[in-house]
C-alpha cells in the first residue's frame, strides 16, 4: 500500500512531528506486521527519527547541523543560495525504516517521526508512505 501527503512549513528550518499521520495511514492499511517506509521527496528535506517529548532536542539539532554546514560558503550558493540545505538533507537522508508489530509503528519509548525544513518556508512538501505486510 502506498499514500502521499503534503505538508507546509513556515520557518527557514524546522522539525514537524508526522508520527500521528503515518500512524493513521498505517491503520488504514489494516497490516499487522511489516515495514513502513517514509520517503520525502525533496532535496532540500529529510526524514528522521528522533526524541520530540523535550522540544529543545530539536532545536539542538538545527542550532549543531547550522554549526557544522554553515550557509552562504558554498559554490551552489551562486544559484540559488541554499546549498546548505541540500548537505544537510544529504547527510540526514530522505527517508526512514520502521518495523510494524501488531498494527503499530515499532518506535521506541522516546522517538517519533520527523519531517526536517531544511529550506523553507515552503508549501506542498510531498511524503511518500509505503507500507508491505511481511508473511
Amino acid at each position: 500500500m502506498q499514500e502521499e501527503f503534503t505538508i507546509s512549513t513556515g520557518k527557514k528550518q524546522e522539525l514537524i512531528d508526522i508520527t500521528g499521520k503515518i500512524s493513521s495511514i498505517l491503520k488504514k492499511s489494516k497490516i499487522k506486521n511489516g515495514i513502513c517506509s517514509v520517503f520525502a521527496a525533496h532535496a532540500t528535506a529529510a526524514i528522521i527519527i528522533n526524541e520530540n517529548y523535550d522540544p529543545n532536542i530539536c532545536l539542538d539539532l538545527l542550532d549543531a547541523l547550522s554549526k557544522l554546514i554553515p550557509s552562504g560558503i558554498w559554490r551552489h550558493d551562486r544559484i540559488d543560495g541554499n546549498a546548505d540545505s541540500h548537505i544537510k538533507s544529504a547527510i540526514l537522508g530522505p527517508s526512514e525504516t520502521i518495523p510494524i508489530k501488531n498494527g503499530k509503528l515499532a518506535l521506541g519509548r522516546w522517538q517519533a517521526l520527523q519531517f526536517c525544513e531544511l529550506d523553507g518556508p515552503r508549501s506542498n512538501r510531498k511524503i511518500i508512505v509505503t507500507i508491505v505486510a511481511s508473511n
